[in-house]
């Protein structure tokens, strides 16, 4: 980011929220000529979004309520993973694997940048990782036609030495999931890969489960379960030296083939 107006017209945040009862975050867009602000928030009950415009003292409101399995106390004590997405005037917030609010109309404000803002205490801070500001269309590949042989993906994390997948990895699920509803007919492997801790027997192991595991959960998120397989390799197909803590990270992967 080398000036202020990073912001492009089609572009995407997201973010790994702690709910502790406490306040969750408030990420506030600006416009280029700072008159006007959007304004998301995602919360236990329900996504809220506003949108002020000075130029016409004009506001709109839009509020979406969360899924049964994940509002209310289903939210609490939790990690949940938000995406939001802006595109043409148009924006979208997913909360884990959840579209929650679709808002058709932004106003028409130009996005510059954006804040973070909110209120905590000590007993119930204000907690979050994992930020994320990308080019919503690199992200989601929305309208484009696959071609590639394969995807490789990092931003599917496991629990440590299992197979359950963290809610932070909802973002990179969601794309695959745009991927496959983008190009019908699309079959991808899904195949699952280690770094080198752990014994060869025990990793390979591992990958399988972890593997099965991404793609029982992509059929949860409504992807036909013909279109995908599922193959560990263990530690047998390493991308970087695993003498370093970056490529031991690297060799973690997820990776889709297209078959």
């Amino acid at each position: 980011m080398k000036n202020n107006a990073y912001l492009t017209k089609n572009f995407s945040v997201e973010y790994d929220l702690y709910a502790n009862r406490g306040y969750a975050p408030i990420i506030l867009i600006e416009d280029v000529n700072q008159s006007g602000t959007l304004t998301i928030q995602a919360g236990a009950n329900s996504v809220d979004w506003s949108g002020y415009i000075s130029a016409v003292d004009k506001t709109t409101s839009f509020s979406g309520s969360e899924p049964a399995d994940i509002a209310n106390d289903n939210f609490v004590n939790k990690w949940h993973h938000i995406a939001i997405t802006y595109k043409n005037d148009q924006m979208k917030v997913y909360v884990d694997k959840y579209r929650v609010l679709l808002v058709p109309h932004c106003n028409g404000l130009q996005p510059a940048y954006l804040l973070v803002e909110g209120i905590g205490s000590q007993d119930r801070p204000m907690i979050f990782k994992n930020f994320k500001i990308a080019d919503g269309a690199q992200m989601y590949m929305t309208g484009q036609k696959f071609t590639d042989a394969k995807i490789v993906t990092h931003g599917i994390n496991f629990d440590i030495d299992k197979a359950t997948i963290k809610p932070e990895s909802m973002g990179t699920l969601n794309m695959i999931v745009k991927v496959l509803q983008d190009n019908p007919g699309l079959k991808f492997e899904v195949d699952g890969h280690t770094d080198n801790t752990g014994t060869p027997a025990h990793n390979l192991v591992l990958s399988q489960q972890r593997a099965d595991a991404v793609k029982s959960q992509l059929i949860v998120m409504g992807v036909d379960a013909s279109l995908l397989t599922s193959k560990g390799f263990g530690d047998t197909k390493p991308i970087a030296d695993n003498m370093t803590l970056d490529g031991k990270a690297n060799n973690r992967r997820v990776e889709f083939v297209k078959q």
